[in-house]
Order: C-alpha cells, then structure tokens, then sequence
C-alpha cells in the first residue's frame, strides 16, 4: 500500500474520533461567536475527546490569540488544533529500529487482554520477513490455545519459525528455549508473544518479571526492546496501563492498535506529553500492511479530519 493509500485509509480508520471533534467544533462555532463562553466550551470538547488539558488550553490560548485579528472559523480551529496535536506528537515520533548486529534481536510484546498483541507480532513478523530478516516467534501465551494457533498462521504466511510449547507449558522456560533456539539458527529477530495481563493484577505482572530474569540467564542484554501494545478504544485508561507496564518491565516503545474501531484515538496526546515514550506503530485494521510506523503529521491531520 502506498503512503497516499495508507494516508487515505487512516483518515478513514479515525473517522469516529474526527467526526466527534469536527461535529463538535462545528456545534460550538455556529451558536455563538469565538468569545470566552465559546473557548471553555472548546477546551472542554477537546478534554472530552481524551486530548487531554495540557493541549486544551494551548488551543484555547491560540485562539484566544486569533480572536483579536479576527474571528476564527470551525477551518481555523481544526487547523490550529492539527498543529498543536502534531508539536505534542513529533518528539514521540520514533522509528522502531533492529540493530543487525545483534543475532537475534529480542523483542517482547506485552500488555492487557484483547489488546491485540498477537495481530501485532504477526505483522511484525511479516514485514521483516518481506526485509528479508530470519524470523523467529515465540508462542508463549501458553494459556490460550487460540493464540498459539493465531501465531502459527502468522508464522506460516510470513515464512518466520513458531516455537510453541504444550498448553500451560511454563512461558519463561519456552521463552528461553526459543531464544536459544534462534541463537542457533543465527536469526535476526526474536518476537515473544505474552498472555494479557490486567496491569493491576500483582500475580500476573510478577509472571512476567520472571520470564525477563529468564531471559537475562540467556542473553545479559535481553530483551532489547519491550513492546507495549495499546487498544486505543481503551480512552484514559491507557495511561494506567502504561505506567503499571513500564514500571514492572521497563517498556521501550508503544504500538497503538484497533484506531480504527474508537472514537477515542487522541489519547495519544496526553500518553505522550506525561511519558514521552517512542510511539513507532499504528494499526488501523486486520491487515499485514495496515501496521505502520507512526507519523505525527499524518495523524494530526488525520484526527482532525483535514487533508
């Protein structure tokens, strides 16, 4: 899919959340002229929309600052609010790289149930396959059958190698054969599926911190980065999620999924002005290639429902 596609199938997955904001601003705009009634009704829209405060009232300030040259239109308002979203969003903005040399590249896939880390590692999987990395993917959800099964279609379309145990097997323990397993194969890329935890459940947290120091009895380094996959329709709850998953397992960067099915897809804004942690991918949809790398340009745009 080229860029203008992808361009045009994101702003097609953030329909929901651009058409609550545009339908909104519109509302506000057309009741009264941009006074100081109008501009707290707008922070509170946007606060609504899971833009966060900090955002709302840098707009509200922008505005307040058009008003006195002129009045501002529902089009001056999306624009101001595309580019306020998009200076949030840019220091996030950060390409996941693979260092090729290290053999493999270990990268654990966490987060909460449904979040779609699965879907995720198999997108994953297919894209450096089609780079032509080695890829291997470790099954170690091992509690759900249906996940096993999921990554070995992905496994099987991609051309990259499952390693997948008996249901219930122990996950660090099959996390560490599958890292050594790659080892020997002199694989590029390691991807470790986890099962969903709530991130306020101790226990389960706690068994995952166990499969790293598992890990780390293999490789010193890994893993080299730890992904946490984001179900965007989640709203505010996100930020809970983050800070509970970065605190237990150090989190390196952020997949944001399911973008497509919300309303609520600006949560991003304020997940990244309290955590300013790398957000490298978006996904908008079921497909291989509806997984791509984040641009806050696009998105700002996107959200905002302009071209």
């Amino acid at each position: 899919m080229s860029e203008d596609g992808f361009f045009a199938r994101l702003k097609q997955g953030l329909a929901r959340s651009s058409r609550n904001l545009t339908e909104g601003i519109a509302g506000i705009i057309t009741k009264r002229k941009l006074d100081a009634t109008t501009l707290d009704e707008l922070e509170e829209l946007l606060i609504a929309a899971d833009l966060g405060t900090r955002l709302a009232a840098d707009v509200a300030a922008r505005l307040r600052d058009i008003r006195v040259e002129h009045e501002a239109s529902s089009a001056d308002i999306r624009r101001v609010l595309a580019e306020e979203i998009a200076k949030s969003l840019t220091p996030v903005e950060r390409r996941f790289v693979i260092d090729p040399a290290t053999k493999p590249f270990v990268v654990l896939v966490v987060g909460v149930n449904g979040g779609g880390k699965t879907t995720t590692i198999g997108k994953l999987a297919q894209r450096y396959r089609a780079a032509g990395l080695t890829v291997v993917l470790a099954a170690c959800d091992t509690f759900r059958a249906a996940a096993v099964e999921q990554l070995k279609i992905w496994g099987a379309r991609s051309g990259a190698t499952v390693v997948a145990g008996a249901a219930g097997a122990d996950a660090a323990g099959l996390a560490f054969d599958a890292l050594n397993q790659a080892k020997r194969a002199g694989a590029n890329l390691l991807l470790i599926d986890t099962a969903g935890r709530l991130h306020n459940k101790a226990h389960l947290m706690d068994e995952l911190a166990k499969l790293l120091r598992v890990l780390k009895k293999a490789d010193a380094a890994a893993p080299h980065a730890v992904l946490l996959v984001l179900d965007a329709t989640v709203g505010q709850n996100a930020l809970a999620q983050v800070q509970a998953f970065r605190d237990m397992v150090g989190v390196t960067g952020l997949v944001m999924t399911k973008l497509d099915g919300t309303a609520k897809g600006g949560v991003l804004v304020p997940l990244a002005e309290k955590f300013s942690m790398p957000v490298h991918f978006i996904g908008i949809g079921e497909k291989a290639d509806d997984l791509r790398d984040f641009s806050a340009a696009d998105f700002a745009k996107s959200l905002v429902g302009l071209d």
